[in-house]
């Protein structure tokens, strides 16, 4: 049965995006939401480096709103950052380029902001037929109603709303993976 009709995702299908986690953005989001996106997208992070599952980190307008939170650079260190300008990842050449040359169908989005580029990179990859997970738990907007309000759109319009709990015990699928035991202590 192919995973879009199973709607989990499988590691060997699964590409994860970060999208625009960087300082000066992340000093504009409500109090507590650095401590917790860097928590939950750090998860996502280490596990899709030990499980093989391909990675790609955007930052939009650098030169305004900074590099990406070194915390995360430091669990990845050769994972490609993308700069862009453009708010959807789709309509930056060089991430699709990547997303396509991985042959992957099932792209984890987690980063800033829920309601602009996250919407917009969640929307166009679904119209180009991708099945799109968005980590609740792992993206953010500057108000709460701005990131409940993208939420609620991408789920109207068929985006799967998950955690990042979820999406890392979907990818070990089993306690006997050879990499459960190192994996689930992320989550402690």
């Amino acid at each position: 049965m192919a995973s879009s009709a199973l709607k989990i995702a499988i590691t060997n299908e699964s590409f994860l995006v970060i999208i625009d986690v960087q300082e000066r953005l992340m000093a504009a989001m409500p109090e507590g939401v650095r401590g917790v996106m860097l928590k939950q997208v750090g998860i996502l992070l280490q596990a899709s480096t030990t499980l093989d599952i391909p990675v790609t980190i955007t930052e939009q307008y650098p030169k305004g709103l900074g590099s990406t939170e070194a915390e995360l650079l430091h669990l990845s260190p050769s994972t490609v950052t993308i700069e862009k300008t453009y708010f959807s990842c789709v309509d930056e050449n060089s991430f699709m380029a990547d997303l396509r040359k991985s042959g992957r169908r099932s792209v984890i989005l987690t980063g800033m902001e829920a309601h602009i580029c996250v919407l917009q990179t969640a929307l166009a990859l679904q119209g180009q037929g991708y099945q799109v997970f968005v980590v609740e738990d792992g993206v953010s907007s500057r108000t709460l109603e701005n990131k409940q309000n993208a939420l609620q759109r991408m789920r109207q319009a068929g985006v799967i709303i998950t955690n990042a709990e979820s999406v890392l015990f979907e990818w070990l699928a089993d306690a006997k993976h050879s990499e459960f035991r190192r994996l689930s202590k992320l989550i402690i």
